[in-house]
């Protein structure tokens, strides 16, 4: 009996930490686009993100509000390639944004479970079931055909997407396989992230020529109060969405916090036809967002059959032992 609740009480945990990353993901990704609407420069944007990450948690455990321990430069040296490919994600997915409409963004972004899988098998993961091949497959003929139908269609948008795929994958599978998070906090752990990218995202938007004048523009833009909602909007949703991911990958696993963010995007989809401008809308598109959506549905519920018939399996597997 004691092991069947703390199984359940096990699995509570998991579901809150992967609902309030999923809303998190999803209310993000329409705040940093009306931000980045209206500025542009998504590299400072990201900057200034982590830089009130940082501050916030450093006062915080200053004033005793948090438990989280100091800097540990071996622990530093540790996450410093983790940190690396997030925030490459997350800036390469910011820069998508300013050229993708958040339809084919979400679209695009559900490809990471078939980046995940591919890699998978290069490092030996073994054999994916029919279900979870033929889902991924579904999902990644969708967004071909959805990009054929996209009137708005981007180059480069398209190009800084498809990239933070590919860094968003490097991120999971290193957490997943190195271990590098192990024995921290949620905080501890996004406090490392966001400090350790301050000095990488400074070289970036001073070498990319963001800097200064990116930051005069921010200024000019502050006295609109509609504009500095939304940024300070930006600023905190970063804060807990760092919070909410780091959370769910630590009490689930890279997977299921995958299989969230392909989720959340069946909403964001659906809302990116009418909010922040809508989009133009075309039959090949549409068909294709249904079938990617569709695919990223089929996907998660096959993932979640999976773990759900290991966990059974586990949890019997102990009861008989103990009698």
């Amino acid at each position: 009996m004691e092991i069947r609740n703390d199984a359940e009480t096990s699995s509570y945990m998991s579901l809150f930490a992967a609902v309030s990353y999923g809303i998190a993901s999803m209310a993000m990704v329409f705040i940093n686009k009306a931000v980045l609407m209206q500025y542009a420069h998504s590299m400072t944007l990201l900057t200034l993100q982590q830089l009130a990450t940082t501050m916030l948690i450093h006062f915080g455990r200053s004033m005793g509000y948090t438990k989280a321990r100091g800097v540990d430069v071996t622990t530093a040296k540790r996450l410093l390639p983790v940190s690396i490919f997030y925030n490459a994600n997350v800036a390469f997915a910011l820069a998508s944004l300013k050229g993708v409409n958040i339809p084919m963004y979400i679209a695009i972004k559900r490809l990471t479970p078939l980046a995940v899988l591919i890699a998978g098998f290069f490092y030996g993961k073994g054999r994916p079931t029919m279900q979870v091949t033929l889902s991924v497959v579904m999902t990644a003929a969708g967004v071909l055909i959805a990009a054929l139908g996209d009137f708005s269609f981007d180059l480069f948008g398209y190009s800084m997407a498809f990239i933070s795929v590919f860094f968003q994958t490097m991120y999971l599978v290193l957490v997943e396989r190195s271990g590098a998070e192990d024995g921290l906090t949620s905080v501890e752990i996004m406090f490392y992230n966001s400090f350790l990218s301050l000095p990488f995202l400074m070289f970036l938007i001073i070498a990319t020529g963001e800097f200064p004048n990116s930051l005069s523009i921010l200024l000019a833009k502050s006295y609109s109060f509609p504009f500095l909602v939304i940024l300070v909007l930006s600023l905190v949703m970063g804060i807990v969405l760092n919070y909410t991911m780091f959370l769910c990958t630590i009490v689930n696993s890279a997977l299921t916090t995958t299989i969230v963010g392909v989720l959340k995007g069946v909403g964001s989809t659906t809302l990116g036809f009418v909010l922040l401008g809508g989009v133009q809308v075309h039959a090949l598109n549409v068909t294709g967002l249904v079938i990617n959506t569709a695919g990223g549905v089929w996907y998660s519920y096959a993932k979640y059959q999976q773990r759900r018939s290991k966990t059974v399996k586990q949890i019997t597997d102990l009861e008989a032992h103990r009698k």
